[in-house]
């Protein structure tokens, strides 16, 4: 058969251990080729990248032509690999033996041109950049060099146009957690401590990862939860339901945080942007928890407080109002006058009722301006003014109760005022705080994407 007797021909006299060129001066030139069929995994920690690619490769091959003519115009014939001269062509990042099937044939045409094509699981040493976690794209190479023969014994070149090349994701499969961009390819000579130049052919495999899983798990329960921080603020500053609120929040983020923990990629050189983002929103809890403590305890026994002092009232009951724009502002500052208006009534009761401490004449004045009055009238008088004196005695004494208990209470009044005030003040600077942040992320991430 033609097969068996142009096998024979070709390789019976083959020396497959030298470069096949009839003249040593001649360049052996191999043109490669790669398509990327799947990226397999990204090891982030270990700085690895596995993929999956069709790589090819033909070269001339001097002793390995003939005549179609003699052997019934058979043009192309399948070779053992191991019978025929192969390029030592490697890839520099090669960190592992991949699990790559063995091809164990070559085709070969007529005019010596052989081609080698195979499947290759590649395991490559890749920088990546994880800062930009989800929305991150990864730039890795594969450096394709023979590693002895310098560039005047084995030549590259790429075999496809370099625009055919980069765009070409027809046997790539894109369902899984990266889409391929593009394939740049780069041809450049290199020399290792003044020795004969080499030549080497860079790919540049470019891949995108796809957010969306990352953005329903991640970003979206950790917005909800700050969501739900800012519409704590809504509860009454003088109940104790704030605090228990906001704890219950911090302790959710945290097991939120434990949770996903093992999703977020770790590297030794660096953070990921997500990672600083639910810090800072762990900051922001605790500062949220923070200030309803201390509004809390600025609202609460303030029986135990004095008045609250004038700057104060000036700055928040005042001046503040206008800022927030509260409409019941002015409420606020009449709870001075008010109070004050309180002070000089009570101030006022207090001096009339020194002067007139039971209501009545003093018997004894009234005695000395009539003194014809009866002895036994006089003494009956004084036992009645007894008995009223013990009477006004306690009614004085409620009076004052009440009027103390009436000043605590606006004591607790204009400290609740304030409370509210400087809640309403930190809450929106707690706001602009988180939407400068959530603006600044998005405008980062939209960037990226």
């Amino acid at each position: 058969p033609a097969l068996q007797r142009l096998s024979h021909y070709l390789l019976s006299h083959y020396q497959k251990g030298t470069r096949p060129v009839r003249d040593w001066r001649t360049t052996t030139n191999v043109a490669i080729d790669l398509m990327v069929y799947a990226i397999l995994s990204v090891d982030e920690k270990n700085q690895v990248l596995t993929t999956y690619i069709w790589y090819r490769q033909h070269w001339t091959d001097e002793f390995l032509t003939w005549d179609p003519a003699r052997f019934d115009n058979l043009t192309q014939i399948s070779l053992p690999v191991e019978s025929v001269w192969v390029p030592d062509i490697l890839i520099n990042e090669f960190v592992d033996v991949g699990k790559s099937p063995h091809v164990p044939y070559v085709y070969v045409s007529h005019h010596g041109e052989v081609q080698n094509l195979k499947p290759i699981q590649v395991m490559t040493a890749c920088s990546l950049d994880i800062y930009n976690f989800p929305f991150d794209v990864q730039n890795c190479s594969l450096t394709f060099t023979s590693w002895l023969h310098h560039i005047r014994d084995i030549n590259l070149s790429l075999w496809r146009q370099p625009e055919l090349v980069k765009f070409d994701r027809s046997v790539f499969m894109n369902q899984g957690e990266w889409e391929l961009l593009y394939v740049l390819s780069h041809f450049q000579e290199f020399s290792v401590k003044s020795s004969d130049n080499y030549a080497e052919m860079k790919f540049y495999v470019v891949i995108r990862r796809r957010p969306l899983f990352y953005t329903v798990s991640l970003l979206l329960p950790s917005i909800f939860l700050m969501v739900m921080d800012i519409v704590g603020f809504y509860l009454p500053p003088n109940s104790g339901e704030r605090v228990s609120f906001k704890i219950t929040l911090l302790l959710g983020y945290s097991v939120f945080l434990i949770i996903v923990s093992d999703t977020l990629p770790a590297t030794a050189v660096g953070t990921p942007l997500i990672g600083i983002y639910f810090v800072v929103c762990m900051a922001l809890l605790v500062i949220s928890l923070t200030e309803t403590i201390l509004i809390v305890r600025l609202v609460h026994k303030q029986d135990l407080q004095p008045h609250v002092p004038e700057w104060v009232k000036h700055l928040l009951l005042e001046r503040a109002t206008i800022l927030l724009c509260i409409r019941d502002r002015k409420k606020f500052s009449q709870s001075r006058t008010q109070s004050s208006d309180v002070s000089r009534q009570a101030e006022s009761n207090d001096s009339t009722a020194n002067l007139t401490p039971y209501g009545c004449e003093d018997p004894r004045e009234s005695g000395a301006v009539g003194g014809t009055r009866p002895t036994l009238a006089f003494a009956g008088r004084t036992e009645g003014s007894a008995v009223l004196q013990g009477v006004l005695r306690e009614t004085t004494a409620i009076r004052q109760f009440l009027e103390k208990r009436e000043e605590f209470r606006d004591v607790a009044r204009e400290w609740l005022q304030v409370g509210y005030v400087l809640d309403v003040l930190l809450f929106r600077a707690y706001l602009a705080a988180v939407l400068a942040y959530s603006i600044t992320l998005g405008t980062l991430w939209s960037v990226w994407r």
